[in-house]
């Protein structure tokens, strides 16, 4: 059997409806429940519904072979994982934003970041050579410039349609191109590659 992590919403909806296209019934996937470990009738298939930032976790340790994540977090976790195709979907960007009079902040002194992307923050900071204070937040980090907490966020934008309801607006772009990735466990890639591969290939062509 190969197990699959994915993280419960839209992103599981999605790659559900890919491996339909790919001639695997996941009605399982489909239906309404609370169990979160699922398998399908032919038993060939078994799903894990975790949090979007355990799914390297679950895939790294070998408990599920294959895995579906953004590329923002497993930026963020950074895990010893094979990634192996961009789905194509779950399209945003990781964008430093705030108060349109604030863009002079980034090219300035202290600057107060609130995210929840700590380590990728620190790595592209570092990267700068650039300070930042960052701010650990869990959720509605749009908040954060709103009540003075922070000068910016660190954040992904899909629509941006969050920051305009706040007034706020996107400062930088600073990585573009974050999708949803189908990634493997390392170990499961070669003991299970006759299942894995085959199934990779017919992912990549229901991708088109």
């Amino acid at each position: 059997m190969i197990y699959f992590a994915l993280s419960k919403g839209r992103l599981a909806e999605k790659t559900a409806k890919l491996l339909e296209r790919c001639g695997i019934d996941v009605s399982v996937l489909q239906e309404e429940t609370r169990k979160l470990v699922l398998e399908t009738a032919d038993k060939q298939f078994g799903f894990f519904l975790v949090k979007p930032a355990d799914v390297p976790v679950y895939v790294e340790s070998g408990v599920a072979d294959l895995g579906v994540a953004g590329k923002d977090t497993l930026l963020e976790e950074d895990r010893d994982l094979y990634e192996l195709l961009d789905l194509g979907f779950g399209k945003c960007k990781l964008c430093l934003a705030g108060y349109p009079a604030r863009r002079s902040a980034l090219t300035g002194g202290h600057l107060r970041v609130a995210t929840k992307y700590i380590r990728t923050a620190e790595r592209i900071f570092a990267e700068r050579g650039e300070e930042a204070e960052l701010i650990k937040l869990n959720g509605s980090v749009e908040l954060a410039p709103v009540t003075g907490l922070s000068d910016v966020i660190f954040d992904v934008v899909e629509t941006g349609a969050t920051l305009k309801a706040n007034g706020l607006t996107v400062l930088e772009e600073v990585i573009t191109g974050v999708s949803a990735r189908l990634v493997a466990n390392k170990v499961s890639l070669k003991l299970k590659s006759a299942e894995i591969l085959p199934l990779v290939e017919k992912m990549r062509e229901a991708i088109g």
